[in-house]
């Protein structure tokens, strides 16, 4: 039940006065359905008025002038500006309008008359200008306020209507119980959560507005804190969840005598954490997340033998068809050695293969099924499934991973999920995106991976890098071309990959493979299927497609305007190749025909050039890029916060985890008079309604 102190911020933002029938859609727009939405609205400017005077005004202030009006200078052609001349005892004042009527503005301005005037200062040949004045008033100057919120309007709304509404809701939020540490609250110097919110709506000064104003780090740490509260709630509701008991057997043992090569530490401290949790009779969850090419698919495949050789079943689920076919390729032979049986289930089988293949799982008759979305359809029933693996994690969607967890026999108990993801992510953000699961980092590569070597040049040079491209084609070579997003538009951007395979195919004489979004899904994986098994020398991809297949023989990639791409990016398509004995390169080919490239993103290929660890590329993209959209936050199914900022809030992201898990530690049932002030927190941003967390 929400607490009743928090219903006049849970009503309808209709409720307010002003917010009638045509205004509503237009704030629900802006800000959403709720009044305590309208109050989590954060001012996105402020206006700052300084009284001036016509002969000292500075150019760019928004300035408060009391001026005589002298004369109106109406258009002298159709779109010439309406012109006012107005005068105080230093200077003349010039005040413009583009539109609007003669009569309107000689009302409201008489000649002779006196008025109080606002709005940024111009300078024209010497003398001030106002370029549609913000505020034009009988009032006095103390009458007008000194500065002013700027709100992200909409057509329709305006930034002064929705600061007229923000101040008519703020009544309504109530002083709330203190939910911080005392302690806590007195170190960072912050005002209570009431104060801060008022702060938030009445800045004065640019500085009000940055991250790092007290008050919006105030709000930031209450938000932080209630998200990572959700996430610990999540974590242990799953750990009390009874599981299924899984230990190594002779399945396990005959997997790993298999393997052609020894795990590594990083590998064998996996699979130790991963077993620790199998074993312990409570739910498992758990992220694997390692580097591309760390070796992510033996540790899973341990964990599938574990599950066989207790007797149960397990399930590995890909993103797309050409993954889960390379891991069956790839698992399939060694849980065969390991007397595992396996089957491959995709949207592609025939009616036939379908029934055999679900009666086998069906029956029990089959310990692991691997596939895509296929998995979770409804006529998919296992005997005795017990562990779920999902590869590429964020590409699926939390509804889905419970679906295919929902699977298993209640009566055996809850299904363990272990996830995966080849994009290293810098622990700051592992707290937003997987804060309910334990993580398992694998930071070390298994022995023979090809280093990559990085070359970093000027677009200019395109002829020389595809006559060596000739070259090595010539004697053997396969290689991926990547094209960037050209223009703001996919046509454009396709019509530009059409053009460069041509242009390789002339260039080259031999077949080139084309891979973009528009094609049909089937087609596609036919062309990098082909790519794959070495029936064609080169694959040019838009960057809309998933080039996540395994080509052991292929040694170049050559990436279009490098620098217009993340560094997580870059460092994801250069994984794709290095993967087999043959020395492999990688070409960054930036800027236009000049060569031109800025100090951040000649730091960003630079770094690509240095090293080929992730994580450590990870935490330099972090770095660089500072605020906006981070390593694509949006994208990857980060929780979209209101004031939080993870860039700029690391460390207090870091506080919050800590004092989640402290909180829940010593007050799991949140009974004590912290405890109940906690409860108003969660209620307050209600994120237990939200996908928190991975998704």
């Amino acid at each position: 039940m929400r607490p009743q102190i928090l219903f006049p911020l849970f009503a309808e933002v209709s409720t307010l006065k002003g917010v009638g029938p045509r205004v509503l859609p237009l704030v629900q727009k802006v800000a959403g359905p709720l009044v305590r939405d309208l109050l989590f609205l954060s001012p996105s400017g402020v206006i700052v008025r300084r009284p001036a005077e016509a002969a000292s005004a500075i150019d760019g202030e928004v300035g408060v002038f009391t001026v005589t009006i002298d004369r109106l200078f109406t258009p002298s052609r159709p779109g010439a500006p309406l012109k006012v001349r107005a005068s105080d005892p230093t200077g003349f004042v010039h005040l413009v309008w583009f539109g609007g009527s003669p009569q309107h503005i000689d009302r409201l301005l008489p000649r002779g008359e006196t008025r109080l005037v606002a709005g940024k200062v111009e300078r024209f040949n010497g003398e001030v200008q106002i370029v549609h004045p913000d505020i034009v008033t009988l009032e006095k100057a103390a009458d007008i306020p000194a500065s002013e919120p700027v709100y992200p309007a909409t057509q329709g709304l305006s930034s002064r209507q929705l600061r007229k509404l923000v101040q008519g809701a703020l009544p309504a939020a109530p002083d709330l119980p203190e939910w911080q540490d005392p302690a806590w609250l007195k170190k960072q110097n912050w005002l209570g959560w009431r104060a801060a919110l008022d702060a938030l709506h009445a800045p004065t000064a640019e500085m009000d507005l940055s991250p790092d104003a007290p008050a919006r780090q105030r709000l930031a740490y209450d938000e932080f804190l209630a998200h990572q509260l959700a996430l610990a709630r999540r974590r242990r509701a799953r750990e009390i969840r009874p599981a299924p008991v899984i230990v190594p057997g002779a399945a396990s043992e005959h997997l790993l005598q298999a393997l052609p090569f020894q795990l590594t530490n990083a590998q064998a401290q996996a699979v130790a954490e991963i077993r620790r949790d199998l074993a312990s009779g409570q739910q498992t969850g758990r992220l694997l997340q390692g580097d591309v090419g760390s070796g992510k698919t033996a540790v899973a495949a341990v964990a599938l033998a574990d599950a066989a050789s207790s007797g149960f079943q397990s399930a590995l689920m890909a993103p797309t068809e050409i993954l889960a076919r390379q891991h069956y390729k790839k698992l399939g032979p060694m849980l065969d050695a390991a007397g595992v049986a396996a089957v491959l289930l995709t949207g592609r089988d025939t009616p036939a293969q379908r029934r055999e293949k679900l009666a086998a799982l069906a029956s029990g008759h089959v310990q692991v099924a691997i596939g895509t979305h296929a998995l979770f359809q409804d006529a998919v029933r296992f005997d005795r499934l017990a562990l779920a693996v999902i590869d590429e994690q964020h590409r699926f969607g939390v509804n889905e991973r419970q679906r295919l967890q929902a699977k298993g026999d209640p009566r055996l108990g809850a299904v363990h999920l272990l996830t995966m993801s080849a994009t290293p992510i810098p622990r700051t953000l592992e707290l937003t995106q997987y804060g309910e699961l334990e993580v398992s980092r694998l930071m070390e590569k298994p022995p023979g991976r090809t280093p990559v070597t990085t070359a970093v040049l000027p677009l200019a040079r395109i002829g020389e890098v595809a006559a060596r491209l000739k070259t090595a084609v010539e004697s053997g070579a396969q290689a991926y071309w990547i094209c960037p997003l050209v223009e703001e538009s996919e046509a454009i951007d396709l019509a530009a990959a059409v053009d460069r395979a041509d242009d390789l195919r002339r260039l080259l004489g031999v077949e080139v493979g084309l891979a973009h979004g528009q094609m049909p899904g089937a087609e596609r994986e036919a062309v990098m299927a082909a790519f794959a098994d070495g029936r064609l020398p080169v694959l040019v991809a838009t960057t809309v497609v998933e080039v996540g297949v395994d080509v052991p023989n292929a040694s170049i990639m050559v990436i279009e305007h490098a620098d217009r791409f993340g560094l997580a990016q870059l460092h994801q398509l250069r994984g794709r190749v290095g993967r087999g004995a043959k020395a492999s390169s990688c070409i960054l080919l930036y800027g236009g025909q000049d060569g031109a490239l800025g100090e951040t993103a000649k730091e960003r290929l630079e770094t690509l050039r240095r090293t080929e660890d992730g994580f450590e590329i990870a935490e330099e993209d972090f770095r660089l890029r500072g605020g906006g959209d981070p390593l694509g936050l949006k994208q990857s199914g980060f929780p979209a916060y209101r004031f939080a900022d993870p860039i700029r809030h690391r460390s207090l992201m870091l506080a919050a985890a800590d004092d989640a898990r402290l909180i829940m530690n010593r007050d799991p049932d949140l009974t004590s008079e912290r405890g109940r002030a906690v409860q108003v927190l969660e209620e307050l941003f209600d994120w237990k309604n939200h996908k928190v967390g991975a998704s």
